[in-house]
């Protein structure tokens, strides 16, 4: 698919009624608020609406949020003025050396971009990583597996450079109550 035809494609997606509720945090970066720092520059990628960037300003950090969406990026800002939104490809978006201190992805899969992370957190920077596994392919055979984690992949990909601190894999429930097989993420730069 292109990159207009992406673009296209989540617009619609947050034009529809229902993006036009408010969508708090993830339970996942909730559950590891303790381990945030009471200050510093945190980027959330693929952002959505801005519930997670949001909570990360209520604790304190400066946020970059980044979306392909620009109706996405409007209704965060609009939510949080706060939030440094910012409309990009994460195919072209810079990703600054030790630059912040923590990074966080919810439900976005693009392995390549993965050692960017790693690049860009400050020594002793947090990444809190939660998406979809291939599990999902029990209930939702249509997903393109591309987007979907193999079993302990998340985990293999950051244990050689990062401390793991929490790392789960399992089903757990959306927002909408339906099942999401996920794996979890929450891993320090040494430093």
């Amino acid at each position: 698919m292109s990159g207009n035809n992406q673009i296209d494609r989540w617009n619609e997606k947050y034009q529809q009624e229902r993006y036009n509720t408010f969508f708090g945090p993830r339970q996942f970066l909730i559950d590891h608020q303790k381990l945030l720092p009471r200050e510093g520059r945190a980027l959330d990628v693929a952002m959505g609406l801005g519930g997670n960037a949001g909570y990360l300003i209520e604790h304190g950090l400066s946020v970059i949020g980044v979306d392909v969406s620009g109706v996405a990026v409007q209704k965060a800002k609009k939510r949080f003025p706060q939030i440094m939104a910012v409309q990009a490809d994460l195919n072209h978006f810079y990703f600054p050396k030790s630059y912040y201190d923590v990074i966080i992805n919810f439900f976005y899969l693009q392995r390549d971009i993965f050692p960017r992370f790693i690049n860009s957190l400050r020594p002793g920077g947090l990444l809190i990583i939660e998406t979809m596994t291939t599990d999902m392919l029990q209930v939702k055979p249509e997903i393109d597996p591309e987007y979907l984690l193999a079993p302990g992949e998340l985990h293999g990909i950051f244990a050689s450079s990062m401390e793991i601190i929490t790392y789960h894999e399992g089903w757990t429930h959306s927002r909408t109550q339906h099942r999401r097989a996920v794996a979890g993420l929450v891993a320090r730069l040494p430093g």
